[in-house]
């Protein structure tokens, strides 16, 4: 995957009790197996104990956008996905497209007017409610989600 810088986590790497960077195709049918997995490992690992739902809705949210919006559904292009976790610091999970980006402040809310009737549109704002920290980076590109 040329058009894209490789995916580095921010946390101190002897630190970690959980790292992976992983590429994916933008499937969305590629979803769901890689968050079962990625579960399985964060539930086994101890990160994130009693935010596992939280967690999964929103990687499951940010790897949706990515494909749909990011990669506009063109599976010949990949989404970057990493996740690191350590005891002090929680976890923090990064996901990158190589689409065009969104300025996450022109997102109508979805819970007035018209956006409330729609059946889309709301992984943003699901995402900024269950995370602790949420930062949209790379104009739009790369979102950092973090849980402690």
């Amino acid at each position: 995957m040329n058009d894209l810088p490789e995916t580095r986590c921010e946390f101190n790497a002897n630190d970690l009790i959980l790292h992976l960077d992983l590429e994916l195709s933008a499937d969305t049918e590629a979803i769901s197996p890689l968050v079962e997995k990625v579960m399985e490992m964060v539930t086994r690992m101890g990160c994130a104990t009693g935010k596992e739902f939280e967690v999964e809705t929103a990687i499951r949210e940010a790897l949706a956008n990515a494909i749909v919006h990011g990669c506009r559904g063109d599976a010949h292009k990949t989404v970057q996905f990493c996740v690191a976790c350590d005891r002090t610091r929680g976890m923090l999970i990064v996901v990158r497209d190589p689409g065009p980006g969104f300025d996450p402040a022109k997102l109508p809310s979805p819970l007035i007017g018209e956006p409330l009737f729609r059946s889309h549109g709301r992984g943003i704002y699901l995402i900024n409610q269950l995370m602790d920290e949420v930062r949209v980076e790379r104009g739009g590109t790369e979102i950092h989600m973090r849980v402690t």
